[in-house]
């Protein structure tokens, strides 16, 4: 018990420091039931795209028109500014304020109004801008109507329109918001369980092959972690530094006989942060990973089956050192 607790310190310890105190989309959800579609901007703008990112969580324009463009508010107000040289918001647009969480929990500051003149201040110095937009979104509380009726098929929730503005021309950004039913959870848990099995069962039949499967197991959790900071998605370092040790760990398991204790160490971080902090995407149909929902899914599945296994291989290795005899010179 002591040496498991000592693993599980040791692991936090190192993985801990990778979660940032505020990250850019640290908001946003690992997966939801939601998915937000862009359909285009209308009339077409040659040069802006506008695409739905974390999971729908945020809305992103890219500006290469050559001229800037407005994002206009609630209130239809100046929101946001994206011009070829970097992009600004309005302070003095209650909008901004509203969208600064995905709860759209700050308060507006006493004194701003959507009627002001826009007072701008740069947020970042290129052509490209992320936000939370509550016309993109299901803000009620609970399942909407449609969805608790029929909770086994996917349901329209809405049309949406985000106005923009170049110059004295409008247009909008359009898109569509589906409820999409949920996955059946309780399949990946059991394939995460056997999986866990298989790869302690392996690890007792031959010490090197557990070492074989963390570094399959800690190479699948960082590409896939990989391919999400790639696309754009939000970050999860956590899940990065994790996969790491379980590669390493995996490692030293192949190429030295005492690796019972980094093998322990590997395995609880892959199955903690690369596994049980992502289960969402079990439970949620839209997930925030690039390519089909399926395959996040089955990289969670590897890094919590596979990490336990691993786990359980390193445990089962340091208890047997633990009992051997010691050696007694003659």
């Amino acid at each position: 018990m002591k040496r498991l607790a000592l693993i599980l310190a040791v692991a936090g310890a190192l993985v801990a420091p990778a979660t940032p105190a505020s990250a850019h989309g640290g908001d946003a959800p690992d997966a939801t039931a939601y998915r937000v579609t862009v359909s285009g901007v209308t009339p077409p703008e040659p040069g802006l795209t506008v695409r739905a990112m974390e999971a729908g969580a945020r809305l992103e324009l890219i500006n290469h028109t050559g001229h800037p463009v407005e994002v206009l508010g609630y209130s239809g107000e100046p929101y946001l500014e994206v011009r070829p040289d970097g992009t600004f918001e309005n302070l003095n647009a209650p909008t901004t304020y509203l969208n600064r969480t995905l709860a759209g929990d700050t308060p507006v500051p006493a004194g701003v109004d959507p009627a002001a003149p826009p007072r701008w201040a740069r947020v970042s110095a290129g052509p490209s801008v992320r936000w939370h937009d509550r016309r993109a979104r299901w803000l009620g509380d609970g399942l909407p109507p449609a969805a608790a009726a029929d909770p086994t098929r996917t349901h329209r929730i809405s049309d949406w329109a985000v106005p923009l503005r170049a110059g004295t021309r409008t247009f909008a950004a359009r898109g569509t918001v589906d409820w999409v039913p949920p996955p059946r959870a309780w399949l990946w848990w059991l394939g995460a369980a056997l999986l866990a099995v298989a790869v302690a069962a392996a690890g007792r039949w031959h010490g090197r092959a557990a070492g074989a499967l963390a570094v399959l197991a800690g190479g699948i959790a960082l590409g896939y972690a990989t391919s999400r900071a790639l696309a754009g998605s939000s970050a999860m370092p956590p899940a990065l530094v994790a996969a790491a040790l379980a590669v390493l760990a995996g490692t030293l398991a192949l190429t030295r006989r005492a690796a019972a204790f980094p093998l322990a160490l590997g395995g609880v971080a892959l199955a903690l942060f690369a596994g049980v902090a992502e289960t969402g995407v079990w439970r949620q149909a839209v997930v925030d990973a690039p390519g089909p929902a399926w395959s996040a899914r089955a990289a969670v599945l590897v890094a919590l089956g596979a990490g336990l296994g691993t786990a359980v291989t390193g445990v089962a290795g340091l208890r047997r050192r633990s009992g051997a005899p010691a050696k007694v010179d003659a």
